[in-house]
């Protein structure tokens, strides 16, 4: 694999800040990446049997929200960083608390995703539409790798409103996919299947 000096994003989560060896190895390639102007992109990806306590996963958590510019976050997620369940009023005070985040994305499952910008206005997509889900492995992770490509294609800077809109509802249909899928990698879509359920499936 390249090494992290030629990455244009970096992104992390909290299954290799479990322990403390491999936290520090994960905070490492943080700052790494970031001397070499890589974006950093963050999904806690919250798992409390992993933690011998949730004070040292929130804490984890806080870390790597503090040093990210993309962010995914589920809402149990943000409740459980916030204690609110109100998904609008949660990210606002995590954009307050962390104002270094240039993209906050809330997945709600079933009830579909937001996308929040510090200077543009919130965007609610809701999830797709089908029917046949079977498992949800992996849903999230597609989501926020979808998201990742929309970064990659446009840069932070060019998603704007219109593109964040095409970015979540492009996102929800391919984690949408995963979920009548068994498995995980082998469950994610190609884009043009992605494209088609789009088509096929219409907000």
């Amino acid at each position: 694999p390249a090494p992290l000096e030629h990455c244009r994003i970096f992104h992390f989560g909290t299954l290799s800040m479990t322990h403390p060896g491999v936290r520090r190895a994960t905070e490492r390639g943080v700052e790494i990446a970031r001397q070499h102007g890589a974006w950093v992109s963050f999904d806690p990806n919250l798992r409390p049997l992993l933690w011998r306590n949730l004070a040292d996963a929130k804490d984890a958590i806080a870390w790597g929200i503090s040093h990210c510019d993309i962010l995914k976050i589920s809402d149990n997620e943000l409740e459980f960083v916030t204690g609110t369940a109100d998904i609008p009023v949660g990210a606002a005070q995590l954009q307050q608390r962390f104002p270094n985040l240039r993209v906050l994305n809330v997945t709600a499952g079933a009830s579909g995703s937001y996308s929040f910008s510090p200077d543009a206005p919130s965007i609610y997509i809701p999830a797709c539409a089908g029917g046949g889900v079977i498992d949800t492995t992996g849903a999230g992770d597609t989501f926020c790798a979808c998201v990742l490509h929309f970064v990659l294609a446009h840069g932070l800077d060019g998603l704007t409103p219109p593109v964040r809109e095409a970015m979540l509802r492009f996102a929800n249909t391919a984690a949408y996919l995963v979920t009548t899928r068994k498995g995980a990698l082998r469950a994610m879509p190609t884009p043009e299947e992605i494209q088609a359920c789009l088509i096929a499936t219409p907000l």
